[in-house]
């Protein structure tokens, strides 16, 4: 059974915390790896990934299915690493260690740091050069495989939706330019 339907199973049964729990274990360590790749900073992704648990887990009950569980759960991501990025320091935050979503990000986060490797320098010096709306487009196409509808779901902000053709042409012209830095730094052909 897909993670979606067994979500929706468990929230239907009233069980709000294996709901919770079956979205995060499954969800978890690819948006771990999202926040990584646009924060660029371990312990501020680390620090937006414990949000990212708390508002998954307090708003669970609430998802409507308007979009897939995986794109709601992204859109939630994209949410906290702009708050992260905007203000580090501030971040109106809940004291979240010892609750059941921070003991659960904190699982996830150690199991998928044994399975993760260091980015090249090189590779690290491309991304930086690069906007957060670039890095959060090639991570969720390439890093997370979202398909330009969901993408588009995910960074559409204030109801004004984003076309997913409008995303595929700032894709493509973001690969030309990320292939000409890798000439420039001598990477590529």
């Amino acid at each position: 059974m897909p993670t979606a339907a067994r979500v929706q199973e468990l929230l239907i049964r009233g069980d709000v915390a294996g709901a919770s729990t079956e979205a995060l274990r499954d969800l978890g360590p690819g948006v771990l790896r999202y926040l990584r790749s646009v924060l660029q900073d371990e312990e501020l992704a680390a620090d937006a990934f414990s949000q990212f648990a708390e508002n998954l887990w307090r708003g669970l009950p609430t998802f409507r299915g308007d979009a897939s569980l995986r794109t709601w759960a992204f859109r939630i991501a994209w949410n906290v690493a702009a708050s992260a990025q905007r203000d580090p320091w501030c971040r109106n935050r809940a004291d979240l260690s010892a609750g059941m979503a921070s003991g659960l990000a904190d699982e996830i986060r150690t199991k998928t740091a044994v399975r993760r490797a260091r980015e090249d320098e090189a590779l690290d010096r491309l991304r930086q050069a690069l906007t957060r709306e670039e890095q959060s487009l090639l991570a969720l196409r390439l890093d997370q495989g979202l398909s330009w509808a969901e993408i588009a779901d995910v960074v559409s902000v204030d109801g004004e939706r984003v076309q997913p053709a409008t995303l595929m042409k700032r894709y493509e012209r973001l690969k030309e330019r990320m292939r000409e830095m890798a000439r420039r730094e001598g990477l590529a052909t």
